[in-house]
């Protein structure tokens, strides 16, 4: 027996592998620009969270921002709006449910939705659950909250929804007090 059968075989076997290994290889980076081109921009990413400062914010006033292309309302409300929302019964509400992203699951209480334990902070995407118009604030509508123009929307000093034809409440979105005057959104 010669040299070469002792090892027959191996050869072949060898340039199998090899083959097979640069077709991975050859095959990853076909696919890998396509599944890349899914992530989300740097111009995205960026926006993801943003810093908003509140100090010039009295009370009694709103601040409007814009994040991820939407409006965000972040209201100083006044101890009268905030005993006026405390007031609601449930039972009062199109939507019982908070649609706090900071709180899901939880009820439509004015204390599930508020940034803040006290109540005065409020903090919410300006769009209108029934069809995406932005609703007009400062106390607009029947119940001295919101009320959106295009289809007649009313929403109280708690952003819930509670005449018209919108179905949620508006939404309040992932956001956090990261000092006393700095409100992270995202």
């Amino acid at each position: 027996m010669s040299h070469a059968e002792d090892h027959a075989g191996t050869r072949r076997d060898f340039l199998y592998y090899a083959t097979a290994g640069a077709g991975a290889v050859a095959t990853g980076a076909a696919v890998w620009p396509l599944v890349n081109q899914m992530n989300a921009s740097a111009d995205v990413r960026a926006l993801a969270s943003i810093y908003v400062d509140v100090s010039a914010v009295e009370v009694g006033t709103q601040l409007t921002v814009k994040w991820r292309g939407k409006p965000v309302f972040i209201r100083r409300r006044t101890a009268e709006e905030i005993e006026a929302a405390r007031a609601v019964a449930l039972t009062d509400l199109i939507d019982q449910n908070s649609e706090n992203a900071n709180r899901p699951g939880t009820d439509a209480s004015d204390t599930n939705r508020t940034l803040d334990e006290a109540g005065e902070w409020l903090v919410m995407l300006g769009v209108c659950t029934h069809l995406g118009c932005v609703p007009l604030g400062n106390g607009s509508g029947e119940f001295g909250g919101w009320f959106c123009p295009c289809h007649g929307s009313h929403y109280d000093t708690s952003g819930r929804i509670r005449k018209g034809p919108a179905p949620r409440n508006l939404d309040v979105p992932l956001a956090q007090f990261t000092d006393e005057t700095t409100i992270l959104l995202g």
